[in-house]
């Protein structure tokens, strides 16, 4: 059977849909697993071990149609649609066609499942996973943490070429903050309360304190570059999506909103802490990470945050560094 996969946003949300997709490969025998992913998460796919072929999202309808069609899919899950896609999946006569009842989309699906996401009765990992289940409830839901496991080999090749670029001789435990704002300040912390939190651990021994920033967080590099008085390596990540994640790998405490490298450190189970939005919609409720819970530090973060909350976070990272050193 070929099975089709699709998740064709973000990031973070494609990484959520991982534990549906490494479930069914486990799961489901003599099952080819396909997944239809936009640009930014394509090459990623194209390196999972658990993913067997990829098909690239296309605005035309009937392009998209004909590549679908091309795979010979026999059923396919949508983890999100629209009615671009949807159309798409019908053109290219699969079958079964399993989505969520989402709005004029559903009507060219012909298997529908009432979700109600917007009520955040559990994750979005968990709303996908119930998508497998409705295709073969005798499924087992359960996956192993991290979700991405690299080698030893793989992930010390990673870090020495990190550690070369930046002249690390030594060994250390390496704390890293993302504040990049993904185009919105709702639901994180202000450039300046990264910093101090980053200078509230900078004294300890043992420590590097690493700063991370995406092909979008020009402003926000040039800021911290400009206010930061302590030791810290700001990198620019040139990596792939799949080298990001064995760098990830190495280090012990993420430090984000919620977005896309958030949900990277997730997969790879490392301890985060991660700001999220004032609202139900937007909060862990929902958009929590794929890693363990023991490993997640969720926080509602409002648009005009109180000290109090951020003093609340920063005695919360200083434990968990006392903790790893």
């Amino acid at each position: 059977m070929n099975l089709l996969i699709t998740r064709h946003d973000k990031i973070g949300d494609y990484v959520l849909t991982l534990p549906m997709i490494k479930i069914a490969k486990q799961q489901l025998v003599d099952t080819k697993i396909i997944v239809l992913v936009s640009k930014v998460n394509y090459e990623f796919s194209k390196k999972l071990d658990f993913i067997d072929d990829v098909i690239l999202y296309e605005d035309s309808v009937f392009t998209l149609a004909k590549k679908i069609k091309e795979k010979k899919i026999d059923v396919s899950i949508s983890a999100f649609t629209d009615t671009k896609l949807a159309i798409a999946l019908m053109l290219a006569g699969v079958k079964t066609r399993i989505a969520p009842a989402t709005k004029i989309a559903q009507i060219f699906s012909n298997k529908r499942v009432t979700q109600r996401r917007s009520q955040v009765k559990k994750r979005e990992f968990e709303y996908n996973l119930d998508l497998l289940k409705y295709f073969k409830p005798d499924i087992s839901l359960d996956f192993k943490r991290p979700l991405l496991k690299f080698s030893s080999k793989e992930k010390l090749e990673i870090l020495n070429i990190f550690k070369q670029q930046f002249q690390i001789n030594e060994d250390f435990k390496y704390i890293v903050f993302h504040a990049g704002f993904g185009g919105s300040s709702d639901g994180n912390l202000t450039l300046d309360d990264y910093i101090n939190l980053a200078k509230a651990i900078s004294n300890k021994k043992g420590l590097k304190i690493v700063f991370t920033f995406g092909p979008d967080d020009y402003k926000s590099l040039e800021y911290i570059k400009e206010k930061i008085d302590f030791d810290a390596i700001l990198y620019e990540s040139k990596l792939s999506l799949i080298d990001f994640c064995k760098l990830l790998s190495n280090f012990e405490i993420f430090i984000s909103t919620s977005t896309g490298p958030m949900h990277l450190a997730g997969a790879v189970n490392i301890k985060t802490i991660s700001f999220f939005g004032d609202s139900l919609f937007a909060s862990a409720k929902r958009w929590g990470t794929i890693s363990e819970e023991i490993n997640q530090n969720n926080y509602c973060i409002p648009n005009n945050y109180t000290k109090e909350l951020y003093y609340k976070i920063e005695k919360r990272l200083e434990k968990l560094v006392d903790e790893i050193l």
